[in-house]
């Protein structure tokens, strides 16, 4: 009897042992103790695990946890890290408190950390300060990521050049890469910071157009909140809103880097994730079809209707990184994918997803740009996402977007994949008006000097602007494109008037120009997608500044994200701008924010602030 009482308690531990351990779900939002703003990026893990999650826009989260596993830890750069007992919670909201020590104290040198300065050395093409990642046995990496130096805007005399003439820029790729430096605990590059993409990043609440044109155009004026001696000139132009249905059919071709040196968890198997969300906004009429290239290229799917959802994303989960990067080699095949089955009346582009770093056989950047630019006038327009740290190559990728008629996003998270190829699916992917120019005629008899705040690189020269052969910025359907001029009225005494009056030769305005009470002319010049002439429209401007209390929230959110970028770039002209100042303009112009993408740079100031306290 005893040996059958044994044998039947060895059964029972036995059975316990086997049992399966069963999960549940815990969720909950993270906010910030101080002030009750949600706090994205938050790292969520299991204790005594490496599973974990991380907190969305709003600060949200949802994680599954075994019932053996009693306690989660809460970590962010700059707050303190929290251990929480789950008990018999399923939901745990958690306060975060801000921790400066951390902060103050460490630095990034290399792949590691002192309690000292760092020192940047400058050259002409600007190096991203490596990136620190928390491991113990963090190895020495070479970083190689480079950004095109930027000579910042100056001033210019209204009475010598009146004419301020450039491309639009609906990018945004420097302001998502700015968000990965700061949650990484480092300030940015200064060349990596470009304000116009930081402004761009947001959408405004613009009117819609009316009549032909694609898009309206909306301008406003007040005091520069960094210089209340100069004013600020917002221009913000809103494009057609197409609704998905009535969007025109697309010819898509997947182009995706699957070289080595994309197989980092923040690569390719982002990349991976953020095509799955852009496959599932797929219509029937839609095609798409995957070239992959790393020591050759090479067509992983045939050109396939969008609602067969189920082929296209098996053939992304099969994709595996290995090999060196011929990038030239996948352009040529997805060019030609494309052009095999070309939408007449459609959508033909193809989006190149990639960190840049074309290493092997032809990799010409100038051969490449000029093989983009025919394939642009022969309808196939180009869309460019990066990815990764470390090789990224910004500079190469902003110049394919540029030629291919495209815009250029820098994918950091599955958040951001979603608001590029989700919730920006239209502007992404459809083209409703091309080549788009902007020149401003400033009126010298109210307007001693002026200056455009960012778009270096998309200066034009004043001709270029009735140049129908001049290639400019394309405008998305729903994009919104804002720009800034800061402003020095006649008669302010300035520290940036840029030249003394000539000696040998005078300008003198016209009698129209001092009996006007046109501040500027904004014109515009932009083609059909398929067109070959441009169109002009002609906004001219009255000189009714309002105080800046009565602006709207589109002009001081704008003015917000412009001093926190001249803040980043330690602009000449950031004037008596601090971080805090631009928290307190952006909490009060926040608005809407139904994405919460106008908390998350809230958040971000407050990361910057206490970095360089």
């Amino acid at each position: 009897m005893r040996q059958i009482a044994i044998i039947l308690f060895a059964l029972l531990v036995g059975t316990a042992a086997q049992s399966p351990t069963t999960n549940r779900t815990i969720q909950g939002r993270v906010t910030d103790a101080a002030d009750g703003q949600p706090v994205a990026g938050v790292t969520v893990i299991i204790k005594g695990s490496s599973t974990g999650t991380i907190t969305d826009i709003d600060g949200l989260y949802a994680i599954s946890v075994p019932s053996d596993k009693n306690f989660l830890t809460f970590s962010f750069i700059g707050y303190e890290t929290q251990e929480v007992e789950i008990k018999n919670q399923n939901t745990i909201h958690v306060n975060l408190h801000v921790d400066s020590s951390q902060l103050e104290e460490c630095v990034v040198i290399g792949y590691g950390t002192a309690k000292s300065r760092l020192f940047n050395s400058r050259t002409k093409k600007a190096m991203a300060a490596p990136m620190y990642f928390y491991d113990r046995e963090a190895n020495i990496q070479h970083n190689t990521e480079d950004y095109d130096a930027i000579e910042e805007n100056i001033f210019h005399m209204a009475q010598n050049k009146p004419l301020s003439t450039f491309s639009i820029d609906v990018d945004a790729a420097s302001y998502s890469n700015m968000r990965r430096f700061i949650n990484n605990g480092q300030k940015p590059p200064k060349d990596a910071v470009r304000i116009e993409e930081m402004i761009n990043y947001f959408n405004y609440d613009y009117a819609e157009p009316i009549g032909s044109d694609p898009f309206s155009v909306n301008t406003e004026i007040s005091t520069a909140p960094w210089n209340e001696q100069h004013q600020l000139v917002h221009i913000g132009l809103q494009g057609k809103n197409i609704p998905t249905d009535d969007l025109p059919a697309s010819n898509l071709v997947f182009l995706l880097d699957v070289s080595g040196s994309m197989s980092d968890p923040n690569k390719l198997p982002l990349l991976k994730s953020g095509f799955k969300l852009l496959v599932q906004q797929l219509r029937p009429q839609d095609r798409v079809a995957i070239v992959v290239y790393a020591g050759a290229a090479g067509l992983v799917l045939p050109s396939t209707p969008g609602d067969d959802k189920e082929t296209i994303i098996r053939a992304l989960d099969n994709l595996e990184a290995g090999g060196s990067t011929a990038g030239g080699a996948g352009i040529n095949l997805a060019y030609k994918i494309a052009q095999d089955h070309y939408k007449e009346h459609g959508n033909n582009r193809i989006i190149l997803a990639t960190d840049g770093d074309f290493n092997v056989g032809e990799s010409s950047d100038a051969g490449m740009q000029r093989l983009i630019e025919q394939k642009r006038e022969e309808g196939v327009f180009l869309t460019v996402l990066g990815f990764g740290m470390g090789n990224y190559k910004d500079a190469k990728m902003e110049t394919l977007a540029d030629k291919g008629n495209g815009n250029y996003a820098y994918i950091d998270n599955i958040l951001e994949a979603k608001k590029v190829l989700v919730n920006e699916f239209g502007g992404t992917l459809f083209t409703i008006a091309k080549d788009v120019k902007i020149q401003v005629e400033f009126n010298p008899a109210k307007v001693q000097a002026y200056r455009l705040i960012g778009y270096e690189n998309r200066a034009l020269a004043d001709e270029d602007f009735n140049n129908d052969k001049k290639d400019a910025g394309e405008l998305g359907a729903g994009h919104t494109v804002t720009a800034l001029y800061e402003v020095i009225p006649v008669g302010v005494k300035s520290e940036f008037s840029p030249v003394d009056q000539l000696k040998y030769q005078t300008v003198e305005t016209t009698p129209a120009a001092q009996q006007t009470d046109e501040l500027m002319t904004v014109k515009l010049r932009y083609k059909a997608p398929k067109g070959n002439k441009s169109l002009l429209i002609e906004h001219p401007l009255l000189d009714h500044a309002i105080s800046w209390e009565q602006t709207s929230d589109n002009f001081r959110w704008s003015a917000s994200v412009a001093a926190f970028g001249m803040i980043l770039r330690d602009s000449e002209f950031k004037g008596g701008a601090t971080s805090q100042q631009v928290l307190s303009w952006a909490k009060a112009s926040k608005g809407k924010d139904e994405n919460g993408y106008r908390s998350e740079f809230i958040n971000l100031v407050k990361s910057y602030h206490l970095m360089v306290m």
